[in-house]
């Protein structure tokens, strides 16, 4: 997996839950016709339904203080320096940079390893397995936290490596926790 293909559109993650939501009586959905336009309250539009962004749960427990987790820059990257034949990656939406980055060798009982960004602090990671481990969700662990991805969905679109939507799990060591929403991918 190339940076390049880590910063990707959004779009098939937003159409994908776009389908799945149920809006509320009051809201002023809009709804796409044969010819593809939309119409919002009968009036046409020439523009696409607004993006349904999954939201993530705050932080509970522990000491009060969040869990944040930052998305990764290229620097956090390259400065890595991680080894490993593929990589996954979780990121809040396709095309976004990821938060969470691992890699492994396939058919691989050597531990896989990543980094993720609590706060400003590039952090490294690790999990049981190599990347096999990794393709279908698993537990990293960290300095003072684990980190849980499950896949809770399909794959969103095809090719070889296609997004997943999934939760990342965050236990912080003092007992809080963090659930984030987005999208595991695995591949070269």
């Amino acid at each position: 997996m190339n940076m390049r293909s880590l910063f990707l559109p959004a779009t098939a993650l937003s159409l994908a839950l776009a389908a799945c939501s149920q809006p509320a009586e009051t809201d002023k959905t809009p709804t796409a016709s044969h010819d593809g336009e939309v119409a919002v309250d009968g009036k046409a539009a020439n523009m696409p339904p607004p993006a349904i962004k999954p939201t993530d749960v705050p932080t509970r427990g522990g000491d009060g203080s969040p869990i944040e987790l930052a998305a990764l820059t290229e620097a956090d990257v390259g400065g890595a320096k991680l080894k490993g034949e593929l990589a996954c990656i979780f990121a809040d939406a396709e095309g976004a940079r990821p938060i969470l980055l691992a890699q492994g060798d396939v058919a691989s009982q050597d531990p896989s390893r990543g980094i993720v960004k609590v706060g400003d602090t590039v952090e490294p990671i690790s999990a049981n397995g190599g990347f096999d481990a990794m393709a279908k969700g698993t537990k990293f662990f960290a300095k003072g936290l684990e980190l849980r991805v499950a896949l809770v969905g399909p794959a969103a679109g095809g090719g070889e490596s296609p997004p997943r939507p999934a939760t990342l799990t965050a236990d912080r060591a003092d007992g809080a926790q963090r659930v984030f929403a987005g999208l595991w991918q695995c591949g070269p």
